[in-house]
């Protein structure tokens, strides 16, 4: 009897271990472990070819952002295509408004 709970004890922690390292990839292959404190990751783009940015969250408070927000809010909901916030606009708009947020 004391054998078998050693080897059941034994299992556990080799399920825990297996498990941790399964979750641990995955979320390495997501990406979203890579994403800095204070800031957030958005794909942006009009196809399903979107681009992912990292941006920091005083961006989301600025009202230049917020009409992005806003159409993103009308184009998809919350249910939004990537699993992330998805900013439907171009990559060129996109990296302007990033530049003159960043300046600003």
């Amino acid at each position: 009897m004391g054998i078998q709970l050693i080897g059941l004890s034994h299992a556990k922690q080799k399920l825990q271990r297996s498990l941790s390292a399964r979750i641990t990839s995955l979320l390495a292959m997501s990406g979203t472990n890579n994403v800095p404190k204070g800031h957030v990751a958005v794909y942006v783009g009009e196809t399903y070819q979107r681009k992912r940015f990292v941006i920091p969250i005083s961006y989301l408070n600025h009202p230049l952002f917020q009409s992005l927000l806003n159409l993103a809010e009308e184009e998809f909901g919350f249910d939004h295509p990537m699993g992330g916030l998805t900013i439907p606009c171009t990559e060129d708009y996109f990296t302007t408004l990033a530049s003159i947020l960043n300046g600003s």
